[in-house]
């Protein structure tokens, strides 16, 4: 594992040769390589993205496919800017029934 420091005091880490930008993210992606293990997760996908009006993009860290067929949109956020809260509100305005959930 792999440690910078970067923004808000966020350590970037690396684990399976992927950079996350944070330790909490990092962890997030660990936890959710268990759940899948365990079959809870179907799938997971990582940094996916929303387009916006004006060319703007908001990159979601994790949208999960759960074993009850339910999809999730998940950030890991240690702290809420309000650039992420704009944001946040666009994309569940233009993309609903999309709600983008705090890890």
């Amino acid at each position: 594992m792999g440690i910078v420091r970067h923004k808000y005091n966020a350590v970037r880490t690396e684990i399976d040769g992927i950079k996350f930008d944070s330790k909490k993210e990092a962890a997030y992606y660990v936890q959710l390589k268990i759940l899948k293990r365990s079959g809870a997760v179907v799938q997971f996908l990582r940094q996916v993205p929303f387009h916006l009006p004006g060319g703007v993009k908001y990159v979601c860290d994790f949208q999960e496919f759960h074993s009850d067929g339910s999809v999730h949109f998940v950030d890991v956020k240690g702290m809420l800017t309000p650039e992420f809260k704009a944001k946040k509100k666009m994309v569940e305005n233009l993309y609903a029934p999309i709600v983008i959930e705090l890890a």
